[in-house]
This record gives C-alpha cells, sequence and structure tokens, in this order.
C-alpha cells in the first residue's frame, strides 16, 4: 500500500502501521512548514495537523493532491494557533516578526551563514500568507494548482500574489542585511539560496528527522 489516499482511508480504520507510513512520508515537510512561523510549539502543530487530517478523511475525495490537502489543514491550524494568541491576527497583513516583536527564535540558529540567515530573517517579515505561498514554492515545490488548493485561490491571484511575495522578500533583504558585504556576498540566485535553507531548516527542531 503505497498511495496517501489508501494509507489515510487505512490510518482511520485503526490501522497504526499505515498511519505511521504516511506521517513519516510527509513529517519532514510540515514540520519546516511550521518551523520558521512559530517558536516553541512546532511539535504540537505537527501533530495537531496529522490528527485533523485523519479526523477529516471523508473531506478528502481526492480531486486535490494529498500534499495540498495536508498543507491547507497545517495552514488552518497555523491561523488558529495565532488567532488563539493574537485577536486581531489578519495572515494578509501580519508578519511572524510582528508577532514575536521581532524576537529570534531557533530557526535564526539553523546556519552559520549569515546570507541564509538573512532570507529567514526576511520571509519573518513578510506578511503569514505571503510566507507561507513563498516556503510552500520554493521549499516544497509546490505547483501552482496545489498552491491555489491550499490556499482557496484561482491560478492567476498564485501567480500575482508569489510576483508580490518575491517582490517584498527582496526589498526586504537590503533593509535587513547587517551590512552591505553580508548582501553583496551571495551571488547565487534566490531559488539557489532558498533551496540551501530547504536543506538545512529540515534538521532544526526538537523531533527525530530523517
Amino acid at each position: 500500500m503505497s498511495d496517501d489516499h489508501e494509507l489515510l482511508l487505512a490510518w482511520r480504520r485503526g490501522d497504526a502501521t499505515a498511519g505511521q507510513r504516511l506521517i513519516e512520508r510527509h513529517l519532514e515537510s510540515v514540520h519546516r512548514f511550521f518551523s520558521n512561523k512559530v517558536t516553541g510549539a512546532t511539535d504540537d502543530l505537527v501533530q495537531r495537523t496529522f490528527l485533523a487530517c485523519m479526523e477529516s478523511v471523508e473531506g478528502f475525495e481526492g480531486r486535490a493532491s494529498f500534499r495540498s490537502y495536508l498543507f491547507a489543514i497545517a495552514r488552518n491550524v497555523l491561523h488558529r494557533h495565532f488567532r488563539e494568541r493574537h485577536r486581531a491576527f489578519d495572515p494578509l497583513t501580519i508578519s511572524v516578526s510582528h508577532l514575536a516583536n521581532d524576537q529570534r527564535s531557533p530557526a535564526d540558529r539553523v546556519t552559520e551563514l549569515e546570507e541564509q540567515r538573512l532570507l529567514l530573517r526576511a520571509l519573518r517579515a513578510l506578511p503569514i500568507e505571503l510566507q507561507t505561498l513563498l516556503e510552500l514554492a520554493y521549499w516544497e515545490g509546490l505547483s501552482d494548482r496545489e498552491l491555489g488548493e491550499v490556499l482557496e485561490l484561482p491560478p492567476g491571484t498564485i501567480k500575482s500574489r508569489l510576483r508580490k511575495a518575491r517582490q517584498q522578500l527582496e526589498e526586504a533583504l537590503p533593509r535587513l542585511a547587517r551590512s552591505p558585504d553580508v548582501l553583496l556576498s551571495s551571488r547565487q540566485t534566490l531559488d539557489a539560496w532558498a533551496a540551501g535553507i530547504r536543506e538545512r531548516t529540515g534538521i532544526e527542531g526538537g523531533g527525530k528527522r530523517r
């Protein structure tokens, strides 16, 4: 049994092995989704996401990919987490840095390279919905269609949001750079830069990584 939907149905019927296989398959991606957005609650939010996934299996009809279904649940869990703590939370205008009062999180220690720390800080300075969009696109490789399924937006809106998010990210980099040398020292493309962070972010966190 290898299909995600089949594993999900089997888990719902009480097959613990199927549930374990499904979690192991997607744990790293879901953990990475939360790790640059919250401090100290990543493992709990990951657990809530998989529990909600199992409980809402009837809502998954297989028309969307399982990945987009899972990240849609993770996004809802994230928004609920912030709304429980910040009554005025709005994912289109509020950033992680704003919610944390610009405090550093464990993600700041994800790499010794200052350029990559700069990108993480710039991502957290974006509105959470734009941060989510960029991380799912760059780190998880979701297609425009899958991104639309997660964020409940049409493909045209996804494309314009991606352009807006990348523009805001590029504008944030020089503003957050601690020195001109740090900003100029990286000649990599943004895509390659983000890919490098993706590899390192999978190691950060309290749980056992694959």
